[in-house]
């Protein structure tokens, strides 16, 4: 026989009902993903779980996701547009590393109402390679995002580079954050700065090794250029 899905989402831990979620049935569907992590691991929310804390019927949710993961994707979508709404003209003469650092910040702020949810997907994620590989995924989609935001060149195999590293980096800095209880913030700013101060040396590094087979190359195709002009002279002497 068919299991009816859980009912047991729809009320608190205090066994009070929990109030319906407002918006359309996709802000409904990322809320209630959400609200669920805060109190679940990952491992333990299915798609029958989040139409019920969303209030939604399984066919609703269909119509805008295929899968717990996609609403999680939608999510951190929703999250890019909050960071990339934002004004930056103040820092458009700072240097790369204050503007990285200012808009990694303001990704923060932009998650600070789901950090229950975002500790306990960290949480998960230690134990479920899969779980780990897909934030992996699209942190890095993220991350191109906010590098472009600060006005960081993010093409190209340097730009990829940067990518992963800005990745790894936020996430050190999320579990952190996800400890950091004080309202200003100071462990974490510190370690994002000094995160940063390291991307940047090591950024600095990759830059000269990317030099070099440049000028490996254009030393060899000078070397090309200049045979004929040296062979000239001795062929005309032999005719």
């Amino acid at each position: 026989m068919a299991r009816k899905p859980t009912r047991s989402t729809r009320r608190s831990k205090s066994g009070a009902a929990v109030p319906p979620l407002s918006g359309t049935d996709r802000e409904k569907a990322i809320g209630a993903l959400m609200a669920l992590l805060a109190r679940h691991p990952f491992e333990e929310i299915g798609l029958a779980e989040v139409a019920g804390r969303a209030g939604l019927s399984l066919s609703q949710l269909r119509a805008e996701f295929g899968s717990v993961m996609a609403i999680l994707g939608a999510f951190t979508k929703d999250i890019d547009r909050k960071v990339l709404d934002a004004e930056t003209d103040e820092l458009e003469d700072a240097p790369a590393r204050e503007r990285l650092f200012d808009v990694l910040m303001r990704r923060i702020e932009a998650l600070a109402p789901y950090k229950d949810a975002i500790r306990s997907l960290l949480n998960s994620a230690r134990h479920n390679p899969g779980l780990a590989m897909a934030l992996n995924g699209m942190a890095l989609r993220s991350q191109r995002w906010m590098l472009t935001a600060a006005g960081i060149d993010a093409n190209g195999p340097r730009g990829l580079l940067r990518i992963q590293g800005t990745a790894l980096l936020f996430g050190r800095v999320m579990t952190i954050w996800t400890e950091d209880d004080d309202e200003s913030l100071d462990r974490t700013m510190a370690v994002l700065d000094r995160g940063l101060a390291s991307a940047e040396r090591w950024s600095g590094l990759m830059d000269d090794l990317f030099c070099i087979p440049a000028m490996l190359c254009r030393g060899v195709s000078r070397r090309r250029r200049r045979r004929p002009l040296d062979e000239g002279p001795a062929e005309a002497e032999a005719a």
